[in-house]
């Protein structure tokens, strides 16, 4: 099966390739995925090929792994006889064939290049017969520029189990947090759940939760910070919750904690914890108040042998004069804590 490379795919689109230049040129060379369309009608120009054309092979001279979503309009527009040579031309490593092609087609253009099917709307049983035709085909779901149409939770994992269940892997899209693609300028996500939210929150939830096996930001544009934090995420299992702690127990930022594995659904038992206590023994009592979604808390001395001990609240619970509520994960990030799997490894960060 077609080893996907750890890290997050970019979207790339004529409308903004040279704004998105510099920085596709600090990831030259990586073998990166690159996810671009070229049936957008909305792009067509008297010059459109010719830019499409340079475009695309400055990504492969760049040693970017493209993959080309195509349809039989792309053919048309560049007045090729068939997609195999339109791919050849355009230095293509992949084509995502979205429609206007029969299956009989796809599984003979499977046998000459790799492929990528449409996981949003292929029936499993084509997706099987593809899986037969090349061991480097795969899937992707579609994103969904406008608000409220985004995929529902069940029907992206039904969608994703089936498909992988007959061999290929499956990715999706996550929003970014910079640029947005227009005319609608809402972000493009696979999952509706994620539209307006972090990319690294997305890409965690989609990988640890949805169980998908990678993914691309469907938008031009990510923040520097959210891209490191997938990557570190990717290069050594750890993510990275953004939270507000108290003074006294900002010793706790930045360090590698790991969730117990006999944790329970409704909040994160860090392991360490008492190794880090930061008032020694004796906790005081002190903002014992209600513990909401994503507070972080310290048991205080009036549970006596478990003083020190930290846990991260996944649901709201009431207020407990042994417990000290000392910060909150960010509200923008708070979907990270359905994240943290147990035995997972994260850390609470500053920003």
């Amino acid at each position: 099966m077609w080893p996907i490379p750890d890290g997050l795919g970019r979207s790339v689109y004529l409308a903004s390739f040279e704004r998105q230049r510099p920085e596709l040129e600090r990831n030259a060379g990586t073998g990166a995925q690159v996810f671009l369309s070229l049936h957008m009608g909305e792009e067509f120009a008297p010059d459109y090929c010719r830019r499409a054309e340079g475009m695309c092979r400055w990504l492969q001279e760049a040693g970017f792994r493209t993959i080309a979503d195509v349809s039989v309009k792309t053919v048309e527009q560049f007045g090729q006889p068939d997609l195999v040579r339109l791919a050849r031309r355009l230095g293509l490593w992949a084509l995502r064939v979205d429609y206007g092609l029969s299956w009989d087609e796809i599984a003979a253009l499977a046998c000459e290049l790799p492929v990528v099917l449409n996981a949003s709307t292929t029936p499993p049983e084509q997706a099987a017969r593809i899986a037969r035709s090349s061991p480097l085909a795969m899937a992707l779901h579609n994103f969904y520029p406008r608000p409220e149409t985004g995929a529902d939770d069940g029907f992206f994992r039904e969608r994703t189990r089936a498909i992988q269940q007959v061999g290929l892997k499956v990715l999706a899209f996550v929003p970014g947090d910079g640029e947005l693609r227009g005319p609608v300028c809402e972000g493009l996500p696979t999952l509706e759940r994620h539209r307006g939210l972090p990319p690294s929150a997305c890409f965690a939830d989609l990988l640890i939760r949805f169980g998908a096996d990678g993914a691309f930001v469907g938008d031009p544009g990510i923040s520097p910070r959210e891209e490191s934090r997938i990557e570190r995420f990717c290069r050594d299992g750890v993510l990275e919750l953004p939270a507000r702690l108290d003074e006294a127990y900002v010793g706790l930022y930045d360090r590698v904690f790991t969730c117990r594995p006999d944790s329970p659904a409704r909040l994160i038992r860090f392991a360490e914890s008492r190794e880090y206590s930061c008032d020694g023994d004796r906790v005081a009592p002190h903002r014992c108040i209600r513990r909401i979604r994503g507070s972080i808390t310290v048991d205080n001395e009036g549970y006596g042998r478990y003083s020190g001990e930290v846990q991260l609240v996944r649901e709201d619970l009431p207020a407990d004069n042994r417990v000290n509520v000392v910060g909150q994960v960010w509200d923008s990030h708070l979907l990270l804590a359905d994240c943290v799997a147990n035995g997972g490894r994260f850390a609470l960060t500053r920003d």
